[in-house]
């Protein structure tokens, strides 16, 4: 099995995703600065998990929702991370990214 988790960061706007086959071993990783697109924005909190079949599976569903503004739009709506408005003007209550 393996995981895509969502991240949000405790003190900053902003948000990671990623996957991995273990997903408690990764938030401390992320947690004790050895990752380091997140390192200085520590600490993190899991908001989201999917379990996918394939490791080939998660990284689509990654890309996906990286590459596609709209897929993470959608998912970051579910989890309440958008206020409203759209992604194109962040300034009127877009993502917390």
């Amino acid at each position: 099995m393996f995981y895509l988790y969502v991240l949000k960061s405790t003190r900053y706007r902003r948000t990671y995703i990623g996957i991995t086959d273990n997903v408690t071993h990764r938030i401390n990783e992320h947690n004790n600065g050895y990752v380091r697109s997140t390192k200085a924005y520590r600490p993190y909190t899991l908001i989201y998990t999917e379990t996918l079949t394939t490791k080939t599976e998660a990284r689509q569903r990654e890309i996906k929702l990286k590459s596609h503004s709209q897929s993470k739009e959608i998912l970051f709506r579910k989890l309440g991370l958008y206020k409203h408005a759209s992604l194109n003007n962040p300034s009127v209550g877009g993502p917390v990214v």
